[in-house]
């Protein structure tokens, strides 16, 4: 599991935007963002399958 501050460096250990992520991984960049700085809880719906695709949450999600 990773702390919100390590997916920020990660970011940028990367050089890689929250938008390119964003859209390489199909979520809305507006939605990873909230996830990222903490105004999207991740308990449901698209931040739940963000925050698990980020490593910040144990869990799981179908493709359905």
């Amino acid at each position: 599991m990773k702390t919100l501050e390590q997916v920020k460096k990660d970011f940028r250990r990367r050089g890689e935007t929250i938008t390119g992520w964003a859209k390489k991984n199909g979520f809305k960049p507006a939605n990873v963002r909230a996830v990222i700085y903490g105004r999207g809880k991740g308990n449901w719906g698209e931040s739940h399958k963000i925050a698990v695709s980020l490593g910040i949450k144990d869990g799981e999600f179908n493709e359905n």
